[in-house]
């Protein structure tokens, strides 16, 4: 299935089944996210994974009782960076060095000029910044899943603060942007399933200079 018929198959499932998701179609989706091209290579945001049941429960009350949250195999959480730092903007450098067998001279502008640059932004400006590379990885593992025929649901349908408070958040620098739950969709008990996919017409869509 090529990527176009997997979006025009997807859809935003309303009510799942229950059903689990097989682990390696999981890690593939995670991987393809992981893959996911970023604004510098800094990759500023983590998925965080949950299945456990309570924990579900306990998400969903912050997700306005969406039944997708406990409905679904498993929760994917992008969470973003709060704020570049020096450390975290070198780390990333040293890493790639490190893999690619590299002296850190090799490419010590380029990382002080980094370093610069993303370190003088505001804490705010650094979570916008970071949050959008995040919705990359997300819109990246949203589209693995619809290659593999797993359903999932984009939210932006919780309070992030509470989210955040819950998964302690903070201590790890980082905030939560957007909640992915996986799963199989529920024919019988979903309205939209049946729905024609409709979509903005292209001529209206597209903005050409020629």
């Amino acid at each position: 299935m090529s990527i176009r018929e997997a979006l025009n198959w997807r859809y935003a499932t309303k009510k799942m089944n229950g059903e689990k998701v097989p682990q390696e179609k999981v890690d593939q989706i995670i991987a393809a996210a992981h893959l996911a091209p970023t604004s510098s290579g800094l990759q500023p945001f983590k998925v965080i994974v949950v299945s456990n049941p309570e924990w579900k429960e306990k998400i969903k009350a912050i997700a306005y009782g969406q039944a997708q949250i406990t409905d679904c195999s498993h929760l994917l959480i992008f969470a973003a960076w709060d704020n570049y730092t020096e450390e975290r903007v070198r780390g990333v450098y040293a890493h790639a060095n490190k893999e690619r067998g590299l002296p850190d001279s090799a490419n010590a502008d380029f990382v002080n000029s980094m370093v610069a640059n993303f370190t003088s932004m505001s804490p705010e400006q650094s979570f916008t910044h970071a949050a959008k590379q995040a919705y990359i990885g997300f819109g990246v593992a949203i589209t693995e899943a619809a290659v593999l025929k797993v359903d999932a649901t984009p939210m932006e349908g919780f309070d992030a603060t509470k989210l955040d408070e819950l998964l302690d958040l903070k201590s790890l620098g980082l905030r939560s942007t957007t909640l992915l739950p996986l799963g199989y969709r529920d024919e019988a008990g979903d309205w939209l399933v049946k729905l024609k996919k409709v979509r903005t017409p292209l001529a209206d869509f597209l903005i050409e200079y020629k």
